[in-house]
């Protein structure tokens, strides 16, 4: 529809209503002609993506020493989820990731503050977790001299008159790992718990 055409159809309408009716903003809008070698369906798609309101992409860019710490974090998880098997994590996964992983994720977050800059892209995990009855669930070493940084372990307990649960601690190297630092208990049920890693 010519131009002209449009804005007097705008106007008739605007002053046979009293401007009670108002055609559209997308029908002002509509003043470009589009080339006439452009089909009905182009042309529908061109109206629809004028009523779209387009939003800026952001990316958000993390810091180098974040992503270090998420990848540690990342890696902390696959091992606690491969020390624990398939019998036992499909079990207590809900509960270890509610309540032991923030804790995991803020020993980690202290560790790797005290190894700022090119320092922080030594730390590293161990791969192989314990299994069996075994503790150990993974440690965080420094890769350049092999030390072991802080020692993720859970230990199987049984209190009288009560159930099986699992006690997750860790140590450190500040005190040559003698403390026992609690992340917290998750309940396992009366009977024995199967070995670690069992499938």
């Amino acid at each position: 529809m010519r131009a002209w055409i449009r804005k007097s159809l705008i106007i008739l309408v605007s002053v046979l209503t009293f401007g009670v009716v108002t055609p559209s903003h997308a029908f002002w809008s509509q003043n470009q002609e589009l080339p006439k070698s452009s089909n009905s369906n182009t042309t529908s798609q061109s109206r629809s993506s004028e009523n779209e309101v387009q939003m800026p992409v952001t990316f958000s860019e993390k810091d180098p020493e974040d992503e270090i710490v998420d990848a540690l974090i990342g890696k902390a998880e696959q091992q606690a989820m491969l020390k624990f098997g398939p019998k036992i994590s499909h079990v207590i996964e809900s509960e270890f990731n509610e309540v032991i992983m923030p804790r995991i994720i803020e020993a980690i977050e202290m560790t790797a503050a005290q190894y700022p800059g090119d320092e922080l892209k030594n730390l590293a995990i161990t791969e192989k977790p314990g299994g069996g009855v075994s503790e150990k669930i993974f440690n965080v070493y420094h890769a350049e001299t092999g030390k072991d940084l802080i020692l993720f372990h859970v230990r199987r307990e049984k209190p009288p008159l009560a159930g099986y649960q699992f006690n997750f601690h860790y140590h450190t190297y500040h005190d040559q790992f003698q403390t026992h630092y609690a992340m917290g208990t998750i309940y396992w049920s009366k009977d024995t718990p199967p070995n670690w890693q069992t499938v």
